[in-house]
């Protein structure tokens, strides 16, 4: 792939430049497309209509959205996402045409408040290996006695049903050590008390957790 850059003149410098001024606009172009649903929570599928993929799409009021798909174990295999009016993004990165064969609106769907969820709950970051973790009413989430430490900080969302999350981890197997998404709270994922949703590069963390 290594190649010897040959000299170029100023002149055609300056067109090199003045095309590379348009690669903003490829990268929209090269992003992915999500139809857009209005202000609400929603079930979802999308795919092939006789195996269709499962989901839920969060939609706020100030345009940010979140598709979130799920695999077999009911956890979460591919993101999209979009804050406020820019393009979509996915985790892993794709760039396909995503249509949705229905969308099912919740029947009760709104804000949700950081301190309705202080308590003492538990999670499975990964194969045999369980956390313990705190959440405090300020959304400060604090790390258990287990050797997988989880804490991080929990705030005001702008997509109902859902809080922002800054995780972090210690000693979680495979799990990165700094992350950033949501907690989704949805009686869909009862017995859980919410999943807790972030990305770190092309890597999802999807941990159900539950009342301890």
């Amino acid at each position: 792939m290594k190649q010897t850059t040959p000299f170029l003149p100023l002149p055609a410098l300056l067109l090199l430049s003045a095309c590379n001024g348009g690669s903003d606009s490829s990268s929209a172009a090269s992003a992915p497309n999500v139809e857009d649903l209005t202000t609400g929570v929603y079930t979802v599928s999308t795919g092939d209509a006789n195996a269709p993929t499962v989901g839920k799409y969060y939609s706020g009021f100030n345009g940010d959205r979140l598709l979130v798909l799920n695999g077999s174990n009911d956890q979460a295999t591919q993101l999209y996402q979009r804050q406020g009016n820019n393009v979509w993004e996915s985790t892993p990165t794709q760039s396909a045409t995503v249509t949705l064969l229905r969308h099912d609106a919740a029947l009760t769907a709104g804000n949700i408040a950081v301190s309705s969820f202080a308590g003492n709950y538990v999670t499975q970051a990964a194969q045999g290996i369980n956390a313990s973790f705190t959440v405090s009413s300020g959304g400060v989430i604090s790390a258990n006695a287990t050797d997988c430490k989880i804490s991080g900080q929990l705030s005001a969302g702008s997509m109902p049903d859902t809080l922002k999350l800054n995780l972090k981890t210690v000693n979680c197997g495979s799990l990165p050590s700094s992350s950033s998404g949501y907690l989704m709270a949805d009686n869909d994922y009862a017995p859980a008390a919410f999943r807790l949703l972030t990305v770190s590069g092309q890597q999802i963390v999807d941990l159900w957790s539950y009342a301890d």
